[in-house]
């Protein structure tokens, strides 16, 4: 399934399998932003710090179950698994995409 989705969403998805954090930040344009329980992350280094608090910190690995295209943007859900109370808990990606690159994701 990881196969059919935009270039920059599956190498997102692929590198949070194997929670490398260099790896899931390079698929997002440098203005990207990230929305994430209640939280707006702009940039780099912030985008960084969000992935090393938010996956990399608590083992997070999303895993893909189904997708669709939603106006301008990729609707991703499937559980997240990790060290963190509740685990597995299931999420809604949603992927804007600015040419090869993540533009916007929010998590809910």
């Amino acid at each position: 399934m990881i196969d059919e989705l935009p270039a920059p969403i599956a190498a997102y998805i692929r590198a949070n399998a194997r929670l490398d954090a260099e790896a899931m930040l390079a698929p997002f344009a440098p203005d990207a932003v990230v929305r994430d329980e209640g939280g707006s992350h702009s940039g780099p280094a912030a985008i960084r710090a969000w992935i090393e608090a938010a996956t990399i910190a608590s083992r997070a690995v999303f895993t893909p179950e189904a997708w669709h295209a939603e106006g301008g943007t990729i609707v991703v859900e499937g559980p997240t698994a990790g060290d963190f109370p509740g685990s597995p808990i299931r999420f809604t990606f949603r992927f804007e995409l600015a040419g090869r690159a993540i533009s916007a994701l929010e998590i809910r």
